[in-house]
């Protein structure tokens, strides 16, 4: 009986010591996904800072700015498990991230009050990020389960932008499209966060793109809401 009351006090330590590592780990796992979250919003801004300048040029590309935008993408997925070239990679494609929507900034920088607008746009996208982050470490509700309905609303937002721009050209049609973003890349934040939190994501720069490319739609949606109804009132 004695010897049983060894076995077991060593196992349970082992459980203990086991779950610990664990816990370590997800909170060390947790720290350098912020810190590549942060590090490519930094990276993110110089793009659109060097953007601004050069809008035309960027605008008249068009669509096919997304051309270097999906190959980094998927050369990230590729080298993300390669030291060093891994985060080479993942800054170059916030960078063009941020050169992507140097048009709209121009755009609405050069409305009347314009430099209002961004920030207005940028610290309401910075409350709903801290308030749906709170949410998710916060809620008892589990949101990893929602992929599916959430990959179908993202596609279905994704066709109707497409069918706007290039057949509707309807502002307020934009409104509603936007408004959608904003609330799907909301609860995109939670399933993010929470799957961050979970320890679902193979490395932290696929957790950090993925909180990263959040708070970019939500900016860039409530930007151009912004940006159409300070239009109209001009």
């Amino acid at each position: 009986m004695g010897l049983y009351d060894r076995d077991y006090a060593r196992e349970s330590a082992y459980g203990y010591e086991t779950q610990a590592r664990s816990e370590a780990n997800i909170v060390s796992f947790v720290k350098e996904t912020y810190k590549l979250f942060a590090a490519s919003m930094m990276a993110g801004a110089v793009g659109a800072y060097v953007g601004v300048p050069m809008a035309g040029a960027i605008q008249s590309i068009g669509l096919f700015i997304l051309i270097p935008m999906l190959g980094l993408y998927f050369a990230l997925q590729a080298v993300k498990h390669k030291p060093g070239i891994n985060l080479a990679v993942m800054f170059a494609f916030v960078f063009v991230t941020g050169l992507s929507i140097a048009p709209l900034l121009a755009s609405v920088l050069g409305m009347s009050g314009g430099a209002s607008i961004v920030g207005n746009a940028f610290a309401m996208t910075s409350v709903i990020f801290a308030t749906m982050s709170f949410y998710a470490v916060k809620t008892t509700k589990d949101f990893t389960g929602y992929t599916k309905p959430l990959m179908i609303a993202l596609v279905v937002i994704i066709i109707f932008s497409l069918l706007n721009a290039f057949v509707l050209y309807n502002p307020m049609f934009q409104v509603l499209i936007s408004g959608a973003v904003v609330l799907l890349f909301s609860v995109l934040v939670i399933y993010d966060t929470q799957n961050i939190i979970k320890g679902m994501y193979e490395t932290p720069i696929d957790g950090a793109i993925a909180l990263y490319l959040d708070f970019l739609n939500i900016f860039t949606s409530l930007l151009q809401l912004f940006g159409i109804f300070g239009n109209s009132d001009d």
